[in-house]
């Protein structure tokens, strides 16, 4: 029985150590070394200073900007503490009543027609809370008033969204989507470097 015991506390303590120290510490190191980028967080960088990450959303709310999707996660969304969808289902009023105030939101933020079809990326929170992508659909539906309240063509504007466009990834997986603030910051360097 004692030999037993001496016989687990060592197996306990060995696969403590193999699964809680040595692995992830190889993994850590592997992932520095393969994947530096995306090992520590995909962050953009600009003048030195951390502004986000290519992995997790963000929101914007001015108008002269592209809106990323809603975020259920947290009570502002976009808390990745809080990372979830609302967990609410398809009868659910509540998502009902909020998919449809959600519509008219984006309808009167663009002008687009009653009859338009809205993007459900636009009204719709994804699984995480954090996506942050959205459909080249959705880029282009908000391309007007972009363009409009930056003063610029709206030719222009949908010119880089389609620079911005991500293909599917090996040309099979995912659909093709748009990094909203990847674009954002595109916009803001047109902006500079055409201001010259």
């Amino acid at each position: 029985m004692f030999r037993q015991i001496i016989s687990a506390a060592v197996l306990f303590v060995a696969l403590t150590m193999i699964t809680g120290f040595v692995y992830p510490l190889v993994m850590t190191g592997l992932s520095q070394v393969v994947f530096p980028d995306q090992a520590n967080g995909s962050m953009i960088v600009r003048d030195g200073v951390p502004i986000g990450s290519r992995l997790i959303g963000q929101i914007f709310t001015s108008p002269g900007y592209f809106h990323s999707r809603p975020s259920a996660a947290g009570k502002d969304g976009y808390d990745g503490a809080s990372s979830s969808g609302s967990n609410l289902g398809p009868t659910n009023q509540k998502l009902a009543d909020m998919v449809k105030d959600n519509v008219q939101k984006v309808r009167e933020e663009n002008d687009l027609p009653a009859g338009t079809a809205v993007p459900s990326d636009l009204v719709l929170a994804s699984g995480s809370g954090l996506d942050p992508h959205i459909t080249p659909d959705a880029a282009y539906a908000q391309a007007q008033r972009v363009a409009r309240e930056r003063g610029l063509s709206p030719d222009v504007v949908r010119q880089l969204v389609m620079q911005h466009v991500e293909r599917r990834q090996w040309g099979i997986l995912g659909e093709p989507r748009v990094n909203v603030l990847e674009l954002n910051l595109a916009l803001d360097a047109w902006k500079v470097s055409h201001s010259r």
